[in-house]
């Protein structure tokens, strides 16, 4: 018996999504679920001159799709934080 063995997060309560499996349409499979420490992305932050250089600010001011930038990064930044597997080192 091979084993599939997928990470997901649990994006909605009480619910995953698996996709891309080798199986069948009704091929038995046997799903366990375990739940796994929440794991942590430290990411370090820019300072004013890395921010700068970084090509970061202004990368949206020719696009005609975003109509108002700030409203589309806001709603980036909350997709983001629903998704739950990032935390960023606002310490450091």
């Amino acid at each position: 018996m091979e084993a599939v063995r997928l990470e997901q997060v649990v994006v909605e309560d009480g619910e995953v999504v698996i996709t891309g499996l080798p199986y069948k349409r009704g091929q038995w499979v046997e799903v366990i679920v375990l739940p796994q420490p929440q794991k942590t992305v430290l990411r370090s932050r820019l300072t004013v001159r890395q921010l700068r250089q970084s090509g970061l600010i202004g990368l949206w001011k020719d696009r005609d799709d975003i109509e108002d930038s700030t409203v589309y990064a806001r709603r980036l930044r909350e997709q983001a934080q629903k998704r739950g597997d990032i935390h960023y080192d606002l310490a450091g």
